[in-house]
């Protein structure tokens, strides 16, 4: 039986020639078979898919099939994908449960292997990768690179671990991702010589133009917490050749928005010439990290968007494979059958969990900013109330708590500022990067239902006003839903505007929060175990004596 054939007409975008040219496309076998120049070509324009060259899939609330049922609509066909986030809670059986959800539907997930699993020693995770079940991922044919190598200290000083695994990946010919944030010159460039490969964390010009200089490759990150891109996108004209985009992190409702067609329509908006912008967009991720995805050429996996314009890139259709799995807007993936691993074993708590006895001197407060990872910290005066720390709503002094998921323990606990609760409280068991539960709040009591709702469902986020407790459940690893992606956008939605509606004036409040625990970013976290110097890598005290 002979093959079915597909045609399709319009301009093609030749981005490695840079020039658009009225063609036909046909499409046998999953592949272009031919392109060919027509006089009679549609008014619409063909180009390859986009690639999220960094991705953490799970910060998305979504399973990975889910994930490419919202992401194709947008036109992207193909993420490079850090599992550590599940790793962190399941080992090398959830970077399986992340792979084998993947290949059910047609999209191109291509995952790395976890650097960091625990991300530091500082934190309870539910799992630990060394060197042997790093070199285990990476001999896989389906895991193309080394992880973000978040222990940028331990790269620095020459730690055993790190060096083994950094060495095992190049054993295999594979390629190393950074993780850098606020190194000085010196810093970042004995990381880079490390053999380090790529960095996703710059936040100004002048860092990410350091790191060009001595070789890495600058992912330009616009994520649904941290937004670089109108900081870095100036980086584009003159080092099309070493610039990605990515999402990083990114929040089921602005997914449902937008990906990286967003950061493509707003480059060219800024002047930044279509061909430059595109060559970020579709092909820097394909040669980086030796994807197996089209760009547009004959013999290519058929792997191409349609859009209306470059200007607005309005995707018209998608194709990944030769199969349309998006058109007009519309996803035509279907849902899949999703098991629910976990590892869940906090017991509830009482509000007197969350009590603070008053120490002596000033408090040392964590600042969240809007739109970045990184905090900073201050000293304050305490509201003391039958000698204990309470929280302070009229200078916006907020207490923060991490609760052990994994075993059943006490809460660490803090003061925050910059969330501008005025009522109730947020908790989340998405906490980066071991995914205990993080909790902000104005009472005790409200902490502790928010908690324990969590704990009941063994995983979700949930918003506390009042006494009424509004929950999103995350049964698969305590991080991921495993209902339809669409329906998990909406539910996200409602509960991000009731936490804006309790006072936050975080453009996403549940993101923010899930990063209060990141420890590997500066400057003052908290772990299960404590408050965290994210700039002397070590724990400090809450009282500042």
């Amino acid at each position: 039986m002979q093959a079915t054939e597909t045609k399709i007409t319009g301009q093609v975008v030749d981005i490695l020639n840079r020039r658009i040219v009225a063609s036909e496309l046909t499409i046998k076998e999953g592949k272009i078979a031919a392109i060919q120049p027509t006089p009679t070509a549609e008014n619409r324009f063909i180009l390859p898919g986009f690639i999220d060259a960094h991705v953490h899939i799970e910060s998305s609330m979504l399973v990975p099939s889910e994930f490419a049922r919202l992401a194709v609509v947008h036109g992207t066909v193909a993420t490079v994908s850090d599992p550590h986030e599940i790793a962190n809670v399941l080992g090398i059986p959830g970077v399986d449960f992340m792979i084998k959800n993947g290949k059910e539907v047609p999209f191109k997930f291509y995952f790395g292997a976890p650097s960091c699993v625990p991300a530091t020693t500082f934190e309870t995770a539910g799992a630990h990768l060394g060197p042997s079940e790093v070199d285990s991922l990476l001999s896989r044919p389906e895991i193309r690179y080394l992880a973000e190598m978040m222990n940028w200290p331990g790269v620095i000083h020459g730690d055993p671990e790190v060096l083994a695994k950094i060495a095992i990946t190049s054993k295999y010919g594979k390629t190393v991702d950074g993780h850098a944030p606020g190194l000085n010159r010196e810093q970042a460039e004995a990381y880079i010589r490390a053999g380090i490969h790529t960095d996703h964390e710059c936040v100004s010009l002048d860092e990410a133009l350091h790191k060009l200089a001595h070789g890495m490759k600058v992912i330009i990150r616009e994520g649904s917490a941290a937004r670089n891109f109108d900081a870095l996108i100036d980086l584009l004209p003159r080092h099309e050749d070493a610039v990605m985009f990515c999402s990083d992190d990114k929040h089921p409702d602005s997914l449902e928005e937008g990906h990286i067609n967003v950061l493509v329509k707003r480059a060219v908006a800024k002047g930044i010439d279509v061909f430059s912008v595109l060559k970020a967009a579709c092909l820097n991720p394909i040669h980086h990290y030796g994807l197996n995805v089209g760009q547009l050429r004959a013999g290519d996996p058929a792997d191409f968007i349609v859009v209306e314009d470059l200007v607005n890139f309005r995707v018209k259709h998608c194709f990944i494979d030769g199969v349309m799995v998006a058109k007009n807007g519309r996803s035509l993936i279907p849902s899949v059958p999703v098991s629910t691993p976990n590892y869940f074993e906090a017991k509830p708590l009482q509000p007197s969990d969350f009590a603070v006895k008053a120490g002596r001197g000033e408090l040392e407060v964590m600042v969240a900013h809007d739109g970045q990872l990184i905090t900073s910290s201050e000293r304050v005066r305490p509201l003391i109330q039958s000698g204990f720390a309470v929280t302070d709503l009229g200078n916006d002094i907020l207490k923060l708590a991490v609760v052990n998921r994994y075993n059943e323990d006490l809460p660490a606990l803090a003061f925050i500022k910059g969330f501008g609760l005025k009522s109730g409280a947020l908790a989340s068991s998405v906490a980066h990067d071991s995914h205990n539960i993080i909790v902000v709040g104005t009472s005790d009591e409200a902490m502790a239902l928010a908690v324990n709702a969590i704990i009941s469902e063994k995983g979700g986020i949930a918003a506390v006003q009042d006494g009424k407790v509004e929950i999103l459940p995350l049964p698969v690893a305590g991080i991921m839903s495993n209902a339809d992606g669409f329906k998990v956008s909406r539910r996200y939605r409602e509960l991000d505007a009731m936490a804006k509606q309790m006072g936050s004036r975080l453009g996403a409040p549940y993101m923010t929060l899930s990063f209060m625990a990141l420890l590997v970013i500066p400057s003052l976290k908290l772990s299960d175990k404590g408050l965290f110097n994210g700039n002397s890598f070590s724990f400090t005290r809450m009282w500042a004596e």
